[in-house]
């Protein structure tokens, strides 16, 4: 009877057993940067790219077509070896890998080849020949291709390299001061470059900003090339603070067959945002929405390409507080007349139909949820293809509707979705993953649905002791309106214990930290700090985005005050839990969550026990203008709004353990916020502590992203375990 009983106890425990002989995290494990972080966390992927119609798959040595059916290899279209003996024949460098190639021609066998972003080739895939090649100087920066012609800058001075080699000087004057197609208005407003091409590409529509009146912030190169002298150098940004005189923009319009520039005429272009640049399809017009400063009144102007004369404002739109354009208008590819257009102005980002005598046709997507992006569109079903949120306020699927405003979800209805439409417009290449699997990627039909599961990542966190997660909603200050958040709690969790408890917090617009992705967008630090023993919460407070304009706007010219008040229903929450320890709360948060951190410690300084801010914003008049008046309106105009939500004036409230950690050369959140936080403590008789990472910018990447989460992590091991 007691052999059974052993046996019986040993069976028992081996469940036990198994758990504990699972792997612990380690920060290179869950943080990019890290030295196991690809091995060990990142889901495996597979690289698929569409020519024509047919899937390819990329691998490093070797380019296959997939049957679509099953995902299996059909045959090699291309093998590493042939390009390369292909590039030596041409007398051109070769490369390591084929996964920055691409099949740019749905209708030719042709292989773009890239072995640096300035370094590219085209091959004829049958008989091995170089078509084309350009390699720019080291300095080019802003590369922007059409077919074989090349935009590019050096020096803020604009080239275009056209495809028989010659090289077209556009600009001679570019310096600090005046910068030419390179992003404009610190990339708000959807901009993220400053070069246009036109759809045949005869024309590059570009950026000239003036920014010569605009203060400039002395930031320092302390590793300055000592041939010249051993001190640290100053190198000044351009950084326009609210209220301040912002920088002027014009638009440029180079014809490649003339060799000639002209610019828009779009009068003076003082206290005005010119955006969302968009090209007619036969390229004698030009498009761009054209907003005030105060950010509450816009134009779309139409332009004469040839003359640069303005034509006439297609349509305008206004908003008692803000609106905010961020997507150019899209014409329909089976009818040049009519266009669609992406507007908040019923409340949430929906899709509308307009023809170009500005009259709008159709409002074709509707409801309580937020079109985020335009993937493209079926000519041949008339269809556009986007995604939405339609399906829940944390998922991204993808979604079609048709011209008489009737829309269809495409594929998985799960999760968080990333797609590639097919030149036709027929089929996805779906990239997505959900709370339970990191990554599956399928081939969906967008006209009758059909899919075919063509990759499926394996589980890389069954090897180790993972955290458990939770999601669910609470309510905002408001008593009304739902907020997400996610639990994360330690992988032996045991609800008779007591933990210390950790928010993460963004809280901010253009931003969310809970959604329906793998583990619902847990951070790799959350999970670390769960595995030492944390609860860790998130939680997208009011004025966080993908939940409509009063969801957004709630927080108009008093930055942190309502978000502030939603986070401490977070508060309430975890202190309901009969497992957190309330007398052992912290608090985190990056850039805008570093305000949020800051503001919290300051305004509740009996909440929290510990915080640690990153890169934050401690007094909204030393942001820049285009997102702080946004928001904020001018310290001039919201003189209370600016004192309220000042951090400088809440220093002597801090009570408990602040780390404040910033990069030495931010150029978002510029050091001036930092340092004046650390002498209006001084001043107070406060005392925060202070880490700084020289020559980083707004964040740490590479093993400077892992050290920064080891010095975050010991200061709450320190200070609130």
């Amino acid at each position: 009877m007691k052999k059974y009983t052993l046996l019986f106890i040993m069976f028992a425990l081996l469940p036990s057993f198994a758990m504990a002989q699972k792997k612990q995290f380690t920060l290179d494990d869950l943080i990019p940067g890290g030295a196991t972080y690809r091995q060990n966390t990142y889901p495996d992927n597979r690289y698929i790219i569409w020519w024509g119609e047919h899937c390819l798959m990329l691998d490093v040595d070797r380019c296959y077509m997939i049957n679509r059916d099953t995902g299996a290899e059909v045959k090699v279209v291309f093998f590493l070896d042939g390009v390369n003996n292909a590039l030596k024949k041409a007398g051109l460098k070769t490369i390591n890998s084929l996964l920055y190639c691409s099949m740019p021609y749905a209708d030719k066998p042709y292989i773009l080849v890239k072995r640096t972003d300035r370094e590219m080739a085209l091959l004829d895939g049958k008989d091995g020949n170089v078509l084309w090649s350009a390699s720019l100087e080291p300095g080019a920066t802003n590369i922007d291709r059409f077919d074989k012609t090349l935009a590019y800058t050096v020096d803020h001075n604009l080239y275009v390299l056209d495809e028989m080699g010659k090289t077209h000087t556009i600009s001679k004057d570019g310096c600090l001061d005046i910068t030419y197609g390179e992003s404009v208005h610190r990339d708000e407003f959807g901009i993220s470059k400053g070069t246009f091409w036109s759809p045949k590409g005869n024309y590059l529509a570009f950026y000239r900003m003036d920014q010569s009146m605009v203060s400039s912030y002395p930031q320092v190169n302390i590793n300055p090339n000592i041939d010249k002298s051993r001190c640290a150098q100053v190198e000044p940004d351009k950084y326009p603070m609210a209220g301040e005189t912002s920088h002027k923009v014009t638009v440029g319009i180079f014809d490649i067959k003339k060799d000639k520039t002209i610019y828009l005429d779009a009068g003076d272009p003082t206290d005005r945002y010119f955006t969302n640049i968009a090209w007619s399809p036969d390229e004698s017009k030009i498009y761009m929405i054209e907003l005030n400063r105060d950010q509450n009144h816009g134009e779309l102007v139409e332009y004469d390409v040839k003359t640069g004369a303005r034509l006439r404002t297609v349509f305008e739109e206004s908003n008692a507080k803000y609106f905010e354009p961020c997507n150019p208008i899209q014409f329909l590819p089976w009818n040049s007349d009519k266009f669609i257009y992406l507007t908040r102005k019923d409340g949430y980002n929906h899709i509308y139909l307009y023809n170009t005598k500005g009259k709008m046709l159709k409002q074709l997507t509707s409801g309580k949820f937020e079109v985020m992006d335009i993937l493209g569109f079926n000519e041949k079903a008339k269809t556009i293809i986007y995604t939405s949120n339609e399906i829940s306020p944390i998922q991204k699927n993808v979604f079609k509707v048709n011209m008489k405003a009737k829309r269809e979800s495409i594929g998985n209805t799960t999760g968080w979705h990333s797609a590639s439409l097919s030149p036709s417009g027929n089929d996805i290449i779906d990239n997505y993953s959900s709370p339970l699997f990191s990554r599956h990627v399928d081939v969906v039909s967008t006209l009758d649905g059909w899919t075919s599961n063509i990759f499926s990542a394996p589980d890389k966190w069954a090897q180790f002791n993972a955290p458990q997660f939770k999601v669910g909603t609470i309510k905002a200050a408001d008593g009304v309106t739902d907020l997400y958040y996610r639990l994360t709690l330690p992988p032996d969790f045991d609800a008779k214990k007591k933990y210390p408890a950790v928010i993460y917090v963004y809280g901010g617009p253009h931003a969310h930290v809970v959604d329906a992705s793998f583990h619902y967008g847990a951070r790799g630090w959350d999970v670390y700090m769960a595995q030492k023993g944390y609860v860790m919460l998130s939680l997208d407070n009011r004025g966080s985005e993908h939940r409509g304009l009063e969801f957004e706007q709630a927080t108009f010219r008093n930055l942190g005050v309502e978000e502030m008040k939603d986070q401490m229903k977070g508060v309430e929450f975890l202190k309901s839990l009969p497992y957190v320890d309330a007398s052992r709360l912290g608090v985190h948060g990056w850039s805008f969550g570093g305000f949020m951190t800051t503001s919290l410690m300051t305004t509740y300084p009996d909440v929290f026990k510990c915080g640690v801010a990153g890169g934050p914003v401690i007094d909204w008049k030393y942001y820049e203008v285009m997102y702080g008046e946004r928001y904020m309106d001018t310290p001039e105009s919201n003189p209370e709004g600016y004192k309220n939500t000042s951090l400088l004036n809440k220093a002597g409230n801090l009570k408990g353990r602040l780390m404040i950690i910033y990069g030495g050369n931010d150029p978002t959140c510029v050091p001036q916020h930092t340092l004046s936080f650390i002498r209006a403590c001084i001043d107070a008789g406060t005392y925060p502590d202070l880490f700084t990472y020289p020559g980083d910018g707004h964040n740490m990447f590479g093993t400077d992203r892992v050290h920064l989460h080891e010095v975050i992590t010991r200061y709450f091991e320190d200070h609130l375990k």
